[in-house]
């Protein structure tokens, strides 16, 4: 099957909203965090988000944002299903091949510390380079 991205629409906010609460909120109970969905829909509207799809399947989503300084993941998620495929990995191909594209410096992201995904973006070239309260901020220069 063929992994594809698509622009979110407006429509894809309560998918993306369920998707994101589902695997998030054991972190945010770890660390006494309080997840607002109001929180997650300004976020969204302001951003860059597009749905993954595999084959005919919504398979998940990835939220972006820019500055000067770099093209950011502000959220990657993939539905239980679909984990363990090599979907996170392409995105994050797919991300990187972005900020080539329009010469942003470094792709950063923050990922909580005990999350396992860690180990994906470190396979991915992201190298911790900070940490607040529970957070890992992991960045990867690029070479545009």
């Amino acid at each position: 099957m063929e992994r594809q991205w698509r622009p979110a629409t407006p429509d894809d906010l309560v998918f993306a909203r369920e998707l994101t609460c589902k695997g998030m909120l054991r972190y945010y109970i770890q660390h006494d965090l309080l997840w607002q969905d109001e929180a997650f829909d300004v976020a969204w509207v302001g951003r860059d988000n597009r749905l993954i799809t595999w084959g005919d399947k919504v398979a998940g989503y990835v939220s972006l944002s820019r500055d000067a300084r770099a093209l950011y993941i502000r959220e990657l998620h993939v539905a239980e299903t679909f984990r363990g495929q090599g979907i996170g990995s392409w995105v994050i191909d797919q991300v990187l091949a972005v900020a080539r594209k329009e010469r942003r410096p470094a792709l950063r992201l923050t990922v909580f510390e005990n999350n396992p995904a860690q180990a994906l973006y470190e396979r991915k070239g992201l190298r911790v380079v900070g940490k607040d309260e529970c957070f890992l901020r992991m960045q990867l220069d690029i070479n545009c």
